[in-house]
């Protein structure tokens, strides 16, 4: 009899066990992650975290990249909406430490098979992905804007939506990436804010041909 308890309560430790390493993919778990997530400066704010979710979602979009993930609280948001599209996010991170905390945090919300974090330089990796994309998120070095946005022009489609963060407070650094998405011919362009924490705001184009 003793033994056959054991059997079960080692039975039942092991399923418990088991299932505590599985990620959790449930909207309830997620969204209180999400709520809870320790962000730092370079995090985008919740609201602008969700209108990029949103964006994805509305857009239908299926292939995105991002430029700078810092901790991954804008890629967990927009994993979450590429994976609804059936899409997928490529996190670009320069900083390995950044990258290894990003896909322990994907991970913890089941998003691994969602978003692909990409270790390196984007002014490097970038030229590495291959296909067409429908999706960008700029949020890196600045004055590099219109470099990363360079090297994915060629493969963006018809129909893509790029949003560029911090382009309120510093338009300067990317001055050359604004007037370019402001008076292209290519691009249909609104700078908007979605949220006061900041102080700041996203610039967000539409690709019209």
């Amino acid at each position: 009899m003793i033994a056959i308890r054991f059997a079960r309560w080692f039975a039942l430790a092991a399923c418990l066990s088991a299932s505590a390493q599985q990620p959790n993919n449930s909207e309830a778990f997620r969204k209180d992650f999400l709520d809870k997530f320790s962000r730092t400066g370079l995090n985008t704010t919740p609201p602008d975290a969700m209108m990029l979710r949103i964006l994805v979602e509305s857009r239908g979009a299926k292939r995105g990249v991002e430029v700078g993930a810092a901790s991954g609280f804008g890629a967990m948001n927009m994993g979450i909406a590429f994976e609804r599209t059936g899409g997928h996010l490529y996190s670009l991170e320069i900083d390995p430490r950044r990258v290894e905390v990003t896909r322990q945090n994907l991970q913890k919300l089941g998003l691994e098979k969602s978003v692909t974090v990409v270790e390196g330089d984007a002014l490097k990796t970038l030229s590495t992905l291959t296909g067409e994309f429908d999706f960008v998120f700029l949020d890196a070095l600045k004055p590099d804007y219109l470099k990363y946005l360079k090297l994915i022009e060629p493969r963006l489609k018809r129909g893509a939506v790029v949003v560029a963060d911090n382009t309120v407070l510093y338009e300067r650094q990317m001055a050359d990436f604004l007037t370019y998405v402001r008076t292209s011919p290519d691009y249909d362009t609104v700078t908007i804010r979605a949220a006061d924490e900041k102080g700041d705001g996203m610039t967000i184009s539409y690709k019209i041909r």
